[in-house]
């Protein structure tokens, strides 16, 4: 018990020096608690809607995916007497048609399209009773008419509809216009998805393209009969096979669809937070360093007086313990918080996310509480063990451990061997034949690389901090001296605090290396592929199929040369050695082969354009022995069989279309049936001489009408691309942000009990004529150059994975290798303005000493 309150007493007493370590671990913690909560409370959310919106029995087509729009713009259908011969089975107590697709885009009456910007669907159906589960008419009435048309009241709350609107709906079988006469809102959650609704007739002829269709049979049973039974009964009654799902397997379907999305961006949150707690450790370990070193002589009296090694032990990490509890229970809280951000920031943005429908499960505070504490004793275990090892003697010396300011050197030179292997792993890497053999030793160099920084970190501290404080702080006389020295003073804590900010950093450089390589890369692949003018493709980029009138007012525009289709088409391929791949081939028009410039490893391309001829990609040809004049087997789905002579082995040492089949359009028309066959999803184009910027103006103008397509020229395309990787790298930047907050706090908490560790130092400084204005400087000087250091060994430990991992995909088609050096300069330079930020309080707080008591203290 006298331990217990030992450490009790002494986490109070330096209560202040604790807190940004407890700082740490809450947020930490807090990004845990709070992916956990966000990502079960959207899981709640799709699952009530689930639930509520599937009827007992749902009956679709053999071959339906309801979870994706069909690449012929129509989805599968049923025949309507089907509903009759549902109804008529025992056990059944209704049987209504159903139709619905998410082929569609739904536009106003300033041709605005009034789809989801967050990816989620656009869903047209007939109005039925199954949809008064889920939702009831707020205002207006269910369509009527062929003119009428009802939409959700969020869609309609987003987009300022009001009854009476027009809203014109653009299908692959035509447009067609109607006003809002009713207005439909969600009993429960409607996580994003636009929806209208028209009355049954409407639906099937505008949607399926005639009427007499229906997508689902929607079947109630009768009071009694489970719904497992009734399915059982309808296999058994019904004489073509159907697709039979019980509400709970439909709900259980749309929820692992939904489920794989929200793990992979769960796991991702996941793992920045783990960053972070990587991070902490370094603050965690620094904070009870120096509060030990600080307290050597109070823990020599202790031993003097009796306690043992093991009490002083256990005290420290009790004190760890405590530290580790506040956090993490201060973290849980603040999870929910975030976690109720998060819901309302997806509100703004389209997502709709009711706190209604909040979930903490009694795993995460578990989860998050058992993180944060077992991190913080684990990083306050090698601090605890020195402290232990504290002499009686040490009370009748001044405070503080004569080897903190020393830095092993048989730590160095595990660190150095550590690095060396981390480096040779990732030479290895850059030299694979393979990229998955590649990223094993990738994986491992990165590793080894930092752990092996890490460690040798007090070493490398000597040395750059030399070098950085001649070129930075030299310039400010006496005081930038006494800053470097400061900084020098204890390698090890300088290298543990550099650290911290050297984990984020390096990630950073990494993702900025291989980002810009990415772009560079496509870039030059476009330039020497790529030989139409023009690309027409979704506006999402979400592979939403081109639907026929927006092609023909394509091929209408003025000043165009030729237009090309692009389709992809199902089929299964049996090569000559008889091995079966289920693959796509790309149907396309003969002028294809100049608007993508392929290399040949044999025979024509053109040829492949013939009858019943196609390419094959060289890798596929290796594989199974293909030459040019070999016939291979092609089943397309949805259609007959036919036997298609091997014209061109194209190469496959590219990134676009790698692997690409090239057939004539014609071909596979003569064996997919017309209702079957893809639409085009991208079109290209090529501009007669001379007249490419009216051509451009003239598709740009075809295309008005359609809001859901873009066209764009190769320098579009191009910065297209750098566009989207710039999104996905600031998403990224933005989750490693949290890691370099917390490194900022180690700089903080280092510097302050810095300032108190120097207490009378600093006083005796003061008495001999060190300014205040002086003091504050270095510190915040101090503050710099750590903050330097740690950014000078990330970002050189950065690029470095970064160019590995770049040579390595490289056998991938990422051929070019650049290192973005305005974003690497700029972060070198912020990092400075970091070390600035982060000595404000502690140079403050050191300025505003009265020297008599500085220099008085023990």
């Amino acid at each position: 018990m006298s331990v217990f309150r030992t450490s009790l007493r002494n986490f109070f007493a330096h209560k202040g020096r604790m807190a940004l370590s407890a700082v740490a671990v809450l947020l930490s913690v807090a990004f845990v608690s709070g992916t956990l909560v966000f990502t079960d409370t959207m899981n709640t959310t799709f699952d009530k809607l689930f639930a509520v919106s599937a009827a007992d029995v749902t009956v679709s087509p053999k071959d339906a995916d309801e979870s994706q729009a069909p690449v012929t713009g129509r989805p599968e259908t049923l025949p309507a007497s089907l509903v009759d011969e549902v109804g008529k089975v025992e056990g059944v107590d209704s049987a209504e048609g159903a139709v619905s697709s998410m082929s569609v885009t739904v536009v106003d009456s300033d041709n605005k399209n009034m789809g989801s910007t967050t990816g989620a669907p656009t869903i047209a159906a007939n109005w039925t009773r199954n949809d008064l589960k889920s939702m009831e008419v707020a205002s207006g009435h269910a369509p009527r008419g062929p003119t009428e048309v009802m939409v959700d009241a969020d869609t309609a709350d987003k987009h300022d509809l009001k009854l009476g609107d027009e809203l014109r709906t653009i299908a692959v079988t035509g447009d067609f216009t109607a006003k809002i006469s009713g207005i439909a809102a969600f009993k429960v959650t409607n996580p994003g998805a636009a929806v209208v609704f028209y009355d049954t007739a409407t639906a099937q002829r505008e949607l399926l393209g005639k009427e007499g269709l229906f997508t689902q049979v929607m079947v109630v049973a009768d009071a009694g009969v489970s719904d497992e039974a009734l399915k059982k009964n309808l296999a058994a009654s019904l004489e073509q096979p159907y697709k039979l799902q019980t509400a709970k397997e439909a709900a259980d379907a749309g929820r692992e669809e939904v489920g794989s999305f929200l793990d992979v961006m769960k796991y991702a949150m996941l793992g920045f937070a783990g960053i972070a707690f990587l991070v902490g450790i370094f603050l965690i370990v620094n904070t009870f360093s120096m509060l030990v070193a600080q307290r050597t002589r109070e823990i020599g009296l202790m031993r003097a007086i009796g306690s043992s090694r093991k009490q002083v032990n256990r005290s420290v990490l009790l004190e760890a313990l405590l530290l580790g509890l506040v956090g993490s229970v201060a973290g849980v809280a603040a999870g929910v918080g975030l976690a109720v951000g998060l819901m309302k920031m997806m509100s703004a943005v389209g997502m709709n996310l009711s706190t209604d429908d909040l979930t903490v499960k009694w795993t995460t505070p578990v989860v998050g509480m058992v993180l944060g504490i077992v991190v913080t004793v684990l990083a306050a275990y090698i601090p605890a063990r020195r402290a232990g090892k504290v002499s009686p003697m040490a009370a009748l010396r001044d405070s503080g451990l004569p080897a903190d300011a020393k830095t092993g050197w048989i730590r160095g030179g595990i660190g150095l061997v550590l690095t060396g292997a981390g480096a040779a792993a990732l030479l290895v890497a850059t030299r694979a034949d393979k990229a998955s053999e590649g990223s094993v030793f990738l994986g491992l160099g990165v590793v080894l690389s930092l752990i092996g920084f890490i460690v040798v970190g007090p070493l490398l501290a000597g040395g750059v901090v030399r070098v950085i404080s001649a070129l930075v702080l030299r310039m400010f006389g006496p005081v930038g001296r006494m800053a470097e020295r400061n900084a020098l003073r204890n390698p090890r804590r300088t290298g543990a605090t550099g650290a911290a900010l050297m984990i984020g950093l390096a990630l950073v450089a990494c993702l900025s290396v291989v980002g810009s390589s990415m772009v560079a890369s496509a870039t030059e692949e476009l330039d020497k592929s790529v030989g139409a003018d023009f690309i027409v493709q979704s506006a999402g980029n979400d592979g939403r199929p081109i639907v026929p009138q927006a092609q023909e007012a394509l091929e209408k525009a003025p000043g165009i040369e030729h237009v090309t289709e692009y389709k992809g088409v199902d089929a299964k391929i049996t090569a000559p050695d008889g091995t079966k791949e289920d693959l796509q081939l790309v149907a396309a028009d003969p002028t294809y082969a100049r608007d993508l410039r392929r290399e040949t490893v044999a025979g024509e391309l053109a040829a492949a354009y013939g009858k019943d001829a196609m390419s094959v990609g060289s890798d596929y040809a290796d594989r199974h022995g293909v030459k040019v004049g070999d016939t291979i087997k092609v089943d397309f789905k949805n259609g007959s069989p036919a036997e298609l002579k091997v014209a061109a082995i194209t190469s496959d040492d590219t990134n676009v279309d790698k692997g690409a089949m090239y057939l004539n359009i014609t071909t596979a028309e003569r064996y997919v049936p017309a209702e079957k066959m893809p639409e085009n999803m991208i079109m290209f184009a090529k501009a007669v001489d001379g007249q490419e910027k009216e051509a451009y103006a003239a598709l740009k103008k075809s295309l008005a009408e359609y809001p859901q397509y873009k066209v764009q020229n190769q320098t579009d395309f191009k910065q297209d691309l750098k566009d989207q990787i710039g999104q996905l790298l600031n998403i990224v930047y933005g989750l490693l942000a949290l890691a370099i907050i917390v490194a900022v706090l180690g700089v903080v908490n280092t510097l302050a009990l810095s300032v108190v560790e120097r207490t009378r130092e600093i006083g005796l400084m003061r008495a001999i004529g060190l300014s205040r204005r002086q003091l504050r400087r270095m510190i915040r000087l101090e503050s710099v150059v750590i903050a330097l250091f740690g950014a000078l060994l990330g970002l050189g430990l950065g690029m470095g994975w970064g160019t590995s991992a770049q040579q390595l995909l490289a056998l991938e088609g990422l051929g070019v290798l650049e290192i973005p050096w305005p974003t690497i300069i700029t972060v070198f330079v912020g990092s400075a303005f970091v070390g600035l930020f982060a000595a404000l309080v502690p140079a403050f707080r050191a300025g505003r000493m009265n020297v008599l008591n500085a220099i008085a203290t023990e």
